[in-house]
């Protein structure tokens, strides 16, 4: 399964877009506190097009109780220190649980945390006129490069004429 992890999400429409996309892949949520706005905010249900409802997700309080609650898989930290690009990982394995882990937008995730995890940091490619992408369009952007390594299980991959 996959699962897109925000380090202390700062930005309320960022975490609506990424709860869209999560809705969308079928992967799980996992928010670590702080936050820098509340989960009641209007941008953030803007954000998420009301598709938020009936969508369950995880809070934690720290990194280290999101690591003692999931203690087992494959961890991939997304962050402009990373030296792999994403398709250099494997994320074909669909018996495993893939945690993509993104950082707050001001800062990305502490170096503390990704020292530890060298071997799995990534970054996309990208000019050196800009530092980092988007954090939602990072995160849409990693889940479905799993999803392709594992050949979109469980979605939809036809388009439906009747729905126009």
């Amino acid at each position: 399964m996959n699962h897109i992890v925000l380090f202390e999400p700062e930005i309320p429409q960022n975490t609506g877009n990424i709860m869209r996309t999560s809705i969308a892949t079928n992967s799980t949520l996992h928010l670590i506190k702080p936050f820098g706005f509340s989960l009641d905010d209007k941008e953030l249900k803007r954000a998420s097009v009301n598709y938020a409802h009936g969508f369950s997700y995880f809070i934690y309080d720290s990194f280290s109780e999101f690591m003692e609650k999931n203690p087992n898989g494959v961890y991939v930290f997304l962050t402009r220190y990373g030296y792999k690009r994403p398709d250099e990982l494997d994320y074909s394995d669909t018996t495993k649980d893939y945690y993509f882990i993104l950082g707050k937008e001001s800062t990305g995730i502490p170096y503390d945390i990704l020292k530890e995890h060298l071997d799995t940091c990534v970054r996309f490619p990208m000019s050196e006129k800009v530092r980092a992408l988007n954090v939602s369009n990072t995160a849409c952007a990693i889940i479905y490069e799993a999803l392709r390594q594992q050949n979109y299980p469980n979605l939809n991959r036809h388009f439906n004429r009747h729905n126009i």
